[in-house]
């Protein structure tokens, strides 16, 4: 990082814009997040167990430990953090310990104002480095299921695209089995139905990778008794394979959905709910959407935005409505964030 003093400057905008300092624990109980997380986070994590035989582990995100620290502690909604997050990485020579300075709102309903602030505060604090020009990348992965959503394909099908959207290359493969309309052999089919017998004996309120049992059976339900033939998986596959190459400047937008839309015999509504992106015009920022952006991390759920300087990110974030649930929530807490890669400034 170039100073101590931009250090300051940015927690001053942070503060300035109304968030509050939040301290999440450095430790945490590694099977809670593993539990309520699944195993994304298992191969990345830094355990060890402590004196009880409890298997803790170092924060891996400071995200994940904000939102744990939210609902354990009932601390403020809208927050600034600042320290280390440790993890392993795949790529070679990379550190463990990763400096994170971010901010997050948490709890808060008014999603079109929330996510604008996180984006014209984390672009405040960019501006401050006073270096090459600042660009944003902007996508939706709420825009990417109203799409899923809108076309005529079996509920198994559209569960998996929704559900592996943020795997590239998993969802490469899984087009060009629905193209070739290839579905799952009758051995694994069979396998899901006695899963799905065998869960039904199962206590229906346990939980399970953020899920009640019953919460599961009701979509293996739908899994197992969906249609298993299905004909128009080429056409299908062309309408996601044209929307994910829609690159353009956020003011072209509008009419590059309209255009998207009226070319697939699309109704034009499935793309009229996104105030939220629409909003971001009022940026004084040059910002570019692409459809096919955001997707290597699994909690993100509507918004997600990189914001760059040169060729550096120097900044990233977007919605995560569904992680504090998975979390330990009772219900889905709407929450946007965003974080200041330090290395790079």
């Amino acid at each position: 990082m170039k100073s101590k003093k931009l250090f300051e400057d940015i927690i001053k905008t942070f503060e300035n814009n109304g968030f509050v300092l939040s301290e999440p624990d450095v430790l945490l109980d590694s099977e809670y997040i593993i539990e309520r997380s699944g195993e994304k986070f298992r191969s990345a994590m830094l355990t060890f167990e402590n004196e009880d035989g409890k298997t803790m582990c170092l924060r891996p995100d400071l995200t994940v430990a904000s939102c744990i620290n939210f609902l354990q502690k009932k601390t403020s909604s809208k927050i600034y953090y600042s320290g280390q997050a440790y993890r392993r990485s795949n790529n070679k020579g990379a550190n463990f310990i990763n400096n994170q300075l971010g901010i997050e709102i948490l709890g808060s309903k008014n999603q079109i104002q929330d996510d604008y602030k996180v984006i014209s505060t984390i672009l405040s604090s960019a501006k401050k480095i006073k270096s090459k020009k600042i660009q944003v990348k902007v996508g939706d992965i709420s825009l990417f299921k109203s799409l899923i959503n809108a076309l005529d394909m079996p509920e198994r099908w559209r569960l998996r695209l929704i559900r592996h959207f943020w795997r590239p290359s998993y969802f490469e493969e899984l087009l060009k089995r629905l193209e070739k309309n290839t579905d799952i052999d009758s051995i694994t089919f069979d396998t899901d139905k006695k899963r799905f017998y065998e869960m039904q004996k199962i206590n229906q309120e346990k939980i399970v990778a953020g899920r009640s049992i019953s919460e599961i059976l009701k979509r293996f339900d739908k899994k197992i008794k969906d249609p298993r033939s299905f004909t128009d998986g080429k056409r299908i596959v062309k309408i996601i394979k044209s929307f994910l190459k829609i690159n353009c400047k956020l003011s072209k937008l509008d009419d590059e959905l309209l255009h998207f839309a009226k070319k697939n015999n699309l109704k034009k509504k499935i793309f009229n709910n996104f105030k939220s992106i629409k909003n971001l015009k009022k940026l004084k920022q040059d910002v570019n959407f692409i459809t096919n952006f955001g997707r290597d991390v699994e909690y993100y759920t509507g918004i997600v935005f990189e914001v760059f300087s040169g060729k550096k990110e120097i900044a990233r974030g977007g919605r995560y409505d569904d992680l504090l649930k998975s979390l330990g929530a009772k219900k889905n807490i709407p929450a946007v964030g965003a974080a200041i890669n330090l290395q790079n400034l």
